[in-house]
């Protein structure tokens, strides 16, 4: 309980903390920068809670494959066990990037501040018409050399079987020509979905799988291509469990 209440505690603080930094990087000064560096600068703050957060909690993280992460502006694409997968992506992986998030986390007060200047993108799944143009923007932003993370399972699984993986979420690569790069996450939902919400702490492994690039995946159609980042992903969780 104490553990739970000090992680809250932190999350909220820290965010109330962090407003002088998100005013001063949503200035258009940035601008002026190159891409990758505006986001090194963007995302220092970010990292820095997001990794705090996981130590809060008592997650011992894990990196594996880190050689497999390509320079430049690539797609991000992980299973989604719980709620520390986010704090652990951003904490642990070195690359910066903006989500596609739920459109439900924009109710989230600064949270949401931090998600736009992050490029974060937000989708409403229940609208197929948003959904579309959220792909649309997701394009745009890896176009213009942001990376992006997305969980095409759409929900949790709670450390159970990887779900399968939604065709369309891979739009964001094929019509970017963007790397599409398999993160294995392994672990995070023994931080809280597997103890009635109540942090406690866990092993998390994170396996950074080699990536596919435009070469490789080109003319594969497009449900198959889902189907082989999803096996490859669920193979390696297999192995790590094991």
């Amino acid at each position: 309980m104490l553990r739970t209440a000090g992680f809250f505690m932190y999350f909220f603080a820290y965010l109330l903390y962090s407003i002088p930094t998100l005013r001063r990087v949503g200035k258009d000064t940035l601008q002026q920068l190159p891409v990758e560096e505006r986001d090194e600068i963007i995302h220092i703050l970010p990292k820095k809670w997001a990794s705090t957060l996981v130590k809060i909690a008592g997650g011992k993280v894990r990196v594996i494959g880190e050689h497999n992460l390509p320079k430049g502006p690539v797609l991000i694409v992980a299973n989604h066990e719980g709620n520390f997968d986010t704090p652990v992506l951003i904490g642990y992986i070195k690359k910066p990037f903006g989500f596609i998030s739920k459109v439900e986390v924009k109710k989230i007060p600064i949270v949401s501040k931090w998600m736009e200047v992050m490029n974060c993108v937000f989708m409403d799944r229940s609208d197929r018409r948003q959904s579309i143009q959220a792909i649309r923007m997701g394009i745009e932003k890896l176009k213009n050399g942001h990376s992006l993370v997305i969980f095409p399972e759409g929900t949790r699984s709670i450390g159970g079987p990887v779900g399968p993986f939604k065709a369309g979420s891979l739009r964001l690569a094929t019509d970017s020509k963007v790397p599409i790069v398999p993160i294995a996450i392994y672990g995070t939902a023994s931080l809280m979905e597997k103890n009635g919400g109540w942090i406690k702490p866990g092993q998390v492994t994170l396996s950074i799988l080699p990536a596919s690039t435009p070469v490789q995946y080109e003319g594969k159609d497009s449900k198959a291509l889902a189907n082989e980042i999803q096996e490859r992903i669920a193979t390696e969780i297999e192995k790590l469990s094991a």
